[in-house]
């Protein structure tokens, strides 16, 4: 999976349902902007505010329309390791290849022996969310322990501050063998694919992210960095919160007829005259980018 896994926001019809025609619309466009795998029910999907029946309808609508043509990753965002645990179980049921798993870390005990009994109900892969933005997250001696005892942890999806340093000590004490991923986005993708992460999972553009990834392992760092500069007004607006860019996301997808409304569920912050204003504005720009690079 080296390239870029397409996060799925949830479409909603007017009705507040789950929109079925507009998941499978946007799986077909990702497949076309040239993505390697997709993720389901992370926590760009809104994924707190889903029914257990709700978050079983997408898995399935995109893990059928997808039908193993890339991976298809199921996330089990839930407080309590039961429940966890019956997702795992019915997601691998569906078709997903790979769970992923976001657990905040406490103490090395409590979190191993979560994740160990985790992965024991897995089928396919697993992926960690190792996502906080006010530390280090998970330490990099409790990542090593967890990959050298477990043969389904394969994958890590970084998000903590700072990043890159993570990227380097991480892919270090594997010697190289865990798969990283750049999540929120790559709002340090140039960074990151200089040290070397092998995919990234931004939920509108791929197009674009897939021009910058190809770009810079082509060798051609210079033009990557171009492409990622006219990126970055779009990931300075939409990525002051996530609210923001679920608002944000959503409203560009259905200006490209991907999602058939822009609805949102409550509660979420407001998007209020002035993100409109800019985020029409940026709208414009990103189909614009979007148009270029073909």
């Amino acid at each position: 999976m080296n390239g870029i896994i397409g996060v799925v926001n949830t479409p909603f019809t007017e009705e507040n349902k789950i929109d079925c025609d507009s998941l499978r619309r946007y799986v077909d466009h990702s497949l076309k902007c040239g993505v390697i795998g997709f993720l389901v029910l992370g926590l760009a999907s809104e994924v707190n505010k889903l029914s257990h029946e709700e978050k079983l309808l997408i898995v399935k609508t995109v893990t059928d329309h997808v039908a193993r043509r890339v991976p298809v990753i199921a996330g089990t965002a839930t407080s309590l390791n039961n429940e966890r645990i019956i997702l795992v179980r019915e997601f691998s049921d569906l078709g997903c290849d790979g769970i992923l798993v976001n657990i905040p870390f406490d103490n090395e005990s409590n979190f191993m022996n979560n994740i160990v009994e985790i992965e024991k109900n897995i089928s396919g892969f697993m992926m960690l969310q190792d996502w906080d933005f006010n530390s280090y997250g998970i330490p990099v001696n409790v990542i090593k322990k967890l990959f050298d005892k477990l043969d389904r942890f394969k994958c890590l999806k970084i998000e903590v501050v700072p990043a890159g340093v993570k990227y380097s000590e991480v892919k270090k004490v594997t010697d190289g063998k865990l798969h990283l991923s750049g999540g929120w986005a790559g709002t340090q993708m140039i960074e990151a694919l200089d040290r070397g992460v092998d995919a990234f999972m931004p939920t509108i553009l791929h197009d674009v992210y897939n021009r910058i990834y190809q770009l810079h392992r082509r060798g051609k760092r210079e033009e990557a960095k171009a492409v990622f500069e006219k990126l970055l007004p779009i990931i300075s607006f939409s990525h002051q919160h996530l609210d923001i860019s679920i608002h944000f996301n959503k409203r560009l997808v259905h200006r490209q007829r991907i999602f058939s409304t822009s609805k949102v569920r409550e509660p979420i912050l407001k998007f209020d005259q002035y993100h409109e204003k800019i985020s029409d504005e940026l709208i414009l720009k990103a189909i614009e980018l979007s148009h270029s690079i073909k």
